[in-house]
């Protein structure tokens, strides 16, 4: 699977972004898919992600109401709607996916061992907000 991520800039706090991850090389509905985000000095951390076969959806806590995934199963394509964007979501946000193992981390909503089930990474995209 090859993902390419994009999206990312610079934003002022409360402003909103869209992130976009399209993927190739593998039938869509077999993957979970999302983003992570990794701050300087901080580890890499799940943010969103969903399993477009079923539509089962995964959000960070800090993320709840402010962002939303999506799927477009056609296009192959995930889409992060972030709002209300604070200083401290200033990252570099990262498309992943993985298979089945990613999708049972995604349905039971088990962030922790989420990094490690995915398969694929794509490029980092920056996500700038300032105060």
């Amino acid at each position: 699977v090859q993902l390419q991520a994009s999206g990312g800039g610079l934003v002022q706090a409360g402003g909103s972004l869209t992130l976009s991850c399209s993927a190739s090389g593998r039938t869509f509905s077999f993957v979970g898919i999302g983003w992570f985000r990794q701050a300087p000095g901080k580890e890499r951390e799940p943010v969103s992600l969903i399993s477009p076969s079923d539509g089962s959806k995964y959000y960070h806590d800090s993320m709840k109401g402010r962002f939303t995934i999506s799927s477009d199963n056609a296009k192959k394509t995930v889409y992060l709607q972030m709002n209300s964007l604070k200083p401290e979501d200033t990252a570099v946000y990262y498309c992943a996916a993985g298979g089945y193992r990613l999708i049972h981390a995604i349905v039971t909503k088990s962030p922790r061992s989420m990094h490690v089930d995915v398969d694929y990474w794509g490029q980092g995209t920056q996500v700038t907000v300032s105060s």
